[in-house]
């Protein structure tokens, strides 16, 4: 069982490096920086769970729309570069951890 969860580690980052160079080069939003926080694969390799940042925050739902509607065009090069059989299917989701964390910082700065 282990030997699954090491293969299921090793996918994740495989699609995280590869898909964060895919959107840097192939996807523009106007106006937002876009980063790829972190790719977990399930256990049976058949969802790739894509966690975003996006700044401004405000313009989160915009870009996740455009991510989801550019899916089968990012599925298809990210199967181009790897070579895994099945691909698991890329599913987009906003990570929030990122500005959560500003908005602690802030106000413990703000406390100060």
């Amino acid at each position: 069982m282990p030997k699954q969860f090491y293969r299921k580690d090793r996918v994740s980052e495989l699609i995280r490096k590869n898909l964060a160079e895919i959107l840097l080069r192939n996807i523009e939003v106007d106006g937002a920086l876009i980063t790829l926080t972190e790719v977990d694969v399930n256990k049976d390799l058949d969802r790739a769970i894509s966690k975003i940042s996006v700044i401004p925050s405000d313009k989160a739902d915009r870009v996740l729309e455009v991510l989801e509607k550019s899916r089968g065009y990012l599925q298809g090069i990210l199967n181009d570069k790897i070579n895994i059989r099945p691909m698991p299917k890329i599913v987009f989701k906003i990570d929030v951890g990122p500005e959560k964390a500003a908005g602690v910082e802030k106000k413990l700065l703000e406390n100060k």
